[in-house]
């Protein structure tokens, strides 16, 4: 039961990522590198205090592999902070949530996966219900161009997807272990491209984006995945698969408290159909075709 809780708190954790960038006022590359590093040196932490071994052979053996994850999770963070940015909390999580499509769409392709009945149909109702949430923006505020913010988030997606897929090939390394190498492969890539393709504005940031962005390294990076692998030792996969439902259901409902932030009936009509989709494709029995 402890395990669960852990596994259930880091999901509740990862939901309300988006409510601590929203007060960042600095630029998604910027926030990514910033919760990679933080992230990285807590995760650090946590494996000489608890005295778990980070083999070199293995990073060495699965180098080429982790290069290329630890791309996709830059990417795919930049892509989903600008989401955040662009549209509401509740759009950017539902489109980031399309994630599980794309592994669907893909692992034939990667990992010579046969495609069942139950997951062409659900892919189906999963587009249909992205298609209701894209075509019914909310609240029309002018801040926001919700259209750009979901394109974000499903670009996020797609590398998220890209990231599951290719962890798929590490082999003998531990996720807490594979989760630090990647943070501070990612957190290196970014360090050109903040310096040298963004204005840089780290060392001019003050107040409450200082507080936000140490508790996205520290609790949202660090602390959320310590909980994500551990409770993940007590779990069968379904139940994972399952409990991952709160991370998109704690970001709808945080994002209704702290920015009131509605959705239309169509809109909910579509969450239900992308969540309820990707639920059963990941939590009820195969039926292969053919």
């Amino acid at each position: 039961m402890k395990l669960k809780i852990h596994f259930i708190l880091s999901m509740m954790i990862f939901g309300t990522v988006g409510i601590f960038v929203r007060y960042i006022d600095l630029p998604s590359s910027e926030i990514a590198l910033l919760r990679g590093f933080i992230g990285s040196l807590f995760l650090l932490g946590i494996t000489i205090v608890t005295k778990q071994k980070i083999s070199l052979p293995n990073i060495k053996k699965n180098f080429l592999v982790l290069l290329l994850s630890s791309f996709a999770l830059a990417i795919n963070w930049m892509l989903l902070f600008k989401a955040y940015k662009y549209t509401t909390i509740a759009n950017a999580s539902l489109s980031y949530y399309f994630s599980p499509v794309f592994v669907i769409v893909m692992s034939p392709f990667v990992l010579k996966e046969k495609l069942s009945l139950k997951k062409v149909i659900c892919i189906s109702i999963a587009v249909l219900g992205m298609f209701l949430i894209v075509q019914n923006r909310v609240n029309g505020v002018a801040q926001y161009n919700h259209l750009l913010g979901i394109c974000y988030g499903i670009a996020a997606a797609i590398f998220y997807a890209t990231l599951m897929l290719t962890n798929k090939f590490i082999k003998d390394m531990s996720g807490l272990e594979t989760t630090l190498v990647q943070l501070l492969l990612s957190t290196i890539m970014l360090i050109p491209y903040v310096f040298i393709a963004d204005r840089v504005s780290l060392f001019h940031i003050t107040g409450i984006s200082i507080v936000c962005i140490i508790t996205l390294g520290v609790i949202h990076t660090g602390l959320g995945f310590y909980l994500f692998f551990n409770g993940m030792k007590g779990l069968k996969a379904q139940s994972i698969a399952a409990l991952s439902y709160i991370d998109p259901i704690t970001a709808l409902f945080v994002s209704f408290i702290v920015f009131g932030e509605n959705m239309s009936v169509i809109q909910i009509i579509g969450a239900i159909l992308l969540l309820g989709s990707t639920f059963i494709s990941e939590t009820v029995k195969n039926y292969k075709v053919g």
